[in-house]
């Protein structure tokens, strides 16, 4: 089994950068998605930015587009998401997902079968 723990989450002020770390442990797939989403209280989860494994081909939320960037480090076996200039709007708890076996980075929630824990980031005006 695969599992992921994030980490990173703070709260800072508008204008301000993070970085998440997400860590994968366990088997290891030749050929993965992976993604970033997030929880605000009362909504529901949102997909924020996707990659393919081994460096393949990302995209963003138009919320953040220009803003976030997300990468990873195969060596490390780490997924990042950057994220400058955050808003109030940006809080939210933020979570790392696996799509196993495949290349096809989705969007739906449902469709990722792997989660961490969390890490909560929240940005004050």
């Amino acid at each position: 089994q695969v599992q992921l723990m994030e980490s990173g989450g703070d709260s800072v002020q508008a204008g301000g950068s993070l970085r998440l770390s997400c860590a994968l442990s366990g088997r290891t797939y030749s050929a993965y998605c992976m993604g970033w989403f997030r929880q605000a209280p009362g909504k529901e989860r949102e997909w924020v930015a996707t990659i393919v494994s081994g460096g393949g081909s990302t995209i963003y939320h138009d919320s953040v587009k220009g803003r976030f960037t997300i990468s990873e480090d195969n060596t490390q076996k780490k997924v990042y998401l950057q994220m400058n200039s955050l808003k109030p709007e940006d809080t939210a708890m933020y979570y790392c997902a696996a799509r196993l076996g495949t290349k096809f980075c989705s969007v739906v929630v449902g469709t990722y079968a792997v989660w961490g824990q969390g890490t909560q980031v929240t940005v004050s005006s």
